[in-house]
Order: C-alpha cells, then structure tokens, then sequence
C-alpha cells in the first residue's frame, strides 16, 4: 500500500489520518472487535488533526454506507447467481451472510470515505 502513500485511496483503505497518512484513526485497527469498532481517537497522534470536524459530523458516513453496501450485495448477487449458478433463494442468502460478514469493514471504509471527502493531504505534515 505504501505506492498509494499521498491519495486519499491510502487513508481510506488503510484507515490513517487523512492529513498526515501517518497516525491510526481507530483505537483498534480490527474492525471486528465489534465493542471497538466506532471508537476513535480525538486527534492524531502524528500532525494533531481533530478527525471529528462538528458534532455528529460521521453521520454522513450512513449516506456512503448504504452505497458501499449496495455495491457489496450487487457484486455477490452477480458472482452467486452468474458465476456459481446458485437460485435465487440461496442467491438472496448469500447476499445477507456477505453482508452481516462484512459489516464491520463497512462501518470502517465508509467513516473512511466520508472524512477523506472533506479532508486533503498535506505533505508538509507527512513524515520525512
């Protein structure tokens, strides 16, 4: 992931700071410590960017959720039903099973996505 370093591509898959692509947003970086999975630090521990710019300003992220989550059911339905000719009824319950599976990294990239909306890359605040 390091060839990615400096576009917004590298903080949203990797979950670092949009800023600076060096401190962690997440207090623990598996997703699926479920108690864990919407806690973030205030700050970043490297250039000290506040990752919650407003009140409840990760509210948007719900808009980008139900797209990631449409994309992720699209794609399932295709494979199960196209690929692996599965009927409908087992289709349907892939998609369901691909989703609650997936709902953890779900939550993470689309926190991930909606702040790097608002949010650019500095260099200057990067490591040297």
């Amino acid at each position: 992931m390091q060839f990615l370093k400096g576009s917004k591509l590298y903080s949203i898959f990797t979950g670092t700071c949009p800023v600076c692509h060096e401190g962690d947003m997440y207090l623990d970086n598996n997703p699926y410590n479920i108690s864990k999975i919407m806690k973030m630090h205030e700050n970043c521990s490297h250039c000290g960017k506040k990752f919650k710019i407003e009140p409840s300003f990760f509210f948007g992220a719900m808009y980008v959720s139900y797209g990631v989550g449409c994309a992720i059911a699209v794609a399932a339905f295709v494979i199960s039903y196209y690929f692996l000719g599965l009927n409908i009824n087992h289709t349907f319950l892939v998609i369901i099973l691909s989703l609650a599976l997936l709902y953890p990294f779900i939550v993470r990239i689309s926190r991930n996505i909606w702040i790097n909306l608002f949010v650019s890359y500095d260099k200057s605040k990067a490591k040297s």
